[in-house]
């Protein structure tokens, strides 16, 4: 089931081991929290200004406020919130949020404002009865000690934490769903049929997760009936300037590619590799990779049991229905009745064996 708890993204000890490496390249002391606020692992870089107010009965519960209020306000944002705490210290909360909801955040922080940015606009949350601590020599020389931060590094911090998170949080999910996808497969008797609905069942999953791993899950597919099958890979090429390309179109063919991607892998200029290829093949570009998608096609039709949409998704049509309509294009029929007219009732091919 889709996870909905930070252990289930987070590693804890190897994240306290990140975070601590971060707190240090970044100058910011960073923590991490969960939904309720509470802390999972240690402060890293905790300044002893800060240290000592968090422990001190009279102003720790401003710091909770604190805390609990930008953390909850990233979390209404889905975006870095940079705010000055009760003691006009600049914290930042970073949300972790699956889907849309909220499961955490990284605190960061604990800097003073430039002097030149002290009109930046940034909300103050509460206001402590603090003014005795200015009295407090112990106290004031701890406050001299945090570091000053210009707001565009701060502002540049928090968007390298949310970029991080967001990687993360996206390939703990990835990581996931492939398991549960594997788990659920191991118990079914029969495989053999369309995984897109079996995908498609797997919990509350994110679509574009599920997409990603069926993606991921066609390639290795189309790839074993291409080996198993021997299903022709190397181009005939007379020109070898053009071998590169016509490999990398091969090895590739459910990627997007352009000319100037090909032209590059060849060291020739666009213009001259699209002369050179429509001389070698006598058809641009756009209609030798249409065509070749359409024989690749026609022999997993032919020879396999993949479905007309993982086929299209496999030789990477944006859609099932822009597929039937390039094939009849080219063939007259639609891969359906093709695969009917080839292989009639009770001729299916099984799935490649190793």
């Amino acid at each position: 089931m889709l996870p909905l708890n930070l252990e289930s993204i987070l590693n804890f000890d190897k994240w306290q081991i990140v975070q601590d490496s971060i707190a240090r390249a970044t100058g910011l002391a960073i923590i991490t929290v969960d939904y309720k606020g509470v802390p999972v692992g240690s402060h890293s870089e905790c300044r002893d200004f800060c240290h000592f107010i968090r422990h001190n009965l009279n102003y720790a519960k401003y710091c909770n406020r604190c805390d609990a209020h930008g953390g909850l306000e990233a979390a209404r944002t889905s975006a870095p919130y940079i705010y000055l705490c009760h003691c006009n210290i600049v914290d930042l909360a970073i949300p972790i949020s699956i889907d849309g909801r909220y499961i955490g955040a990284v605190m960061a922080g604990q800097v003073r404002l430039d002097t030149n940015d002290v009109n930046i606009g940034l909300e103050k949350i509460y206001v402590s009865p603090a003014s005795g601590l200015a009295l407090n020599v112990t106290l004031r020389e701890m406050y001299e000690k945090i570091p000053v931060m210009k707001y565009t590094q701060i502002k540049t911090c928090a968007d390298l934490l949310l970029n991080l998170l967001n990687y993360l949080v996206n390939e703990s999910l990835h990581k996931n769903l492939a398991i549960d996808l594997y788990e659920q497969l191991k118990s079914r008797e029969d495989v053999s049929g369309d995984p897109t609905g079996q995908m498609s069942s797997i919990g509350n999953y994110p679509a574009t997760s599920i997409k990603r791993l069926q993606n991921n899950l066609d390639s290795v597919v189309i790839k074993a009936y291409m080996r198993d099958m021997d299903l022709r890979q190397d181009p005939a090429c007379k020109n070898p300037t053009l071998t590169p390309a016509f490999q990398y179109i091969y090895e590739n063919i459910g990627k997007a590619f352009s000319a100037k991607k090909l032209a590059q892998l060849c060291h020739v200029s666009q213009s001259y590799f699209s002369r050179l290829f429509a001389r070698e093949t006598g058809v641009s570009l756009s209609t030798y990779v249409s065509l070749h998608k359409v024989d690749m096609s026609k022999q997993l039709l032919e020879r396999s049991n993949m479905s007309v949409a993982q086929i299209s998704n496999a030789l990477g049509f944006s859609e099932p229905g822009y597929f039937i309509k390039i094939f009849k294009k080219h063939e007259r029929i639609t891969p359906a009745v093709y695969r009917k007219l080839i292989r009639p009732t009770g001729a299916a091919s099984g799935a490649p064996t190793n």
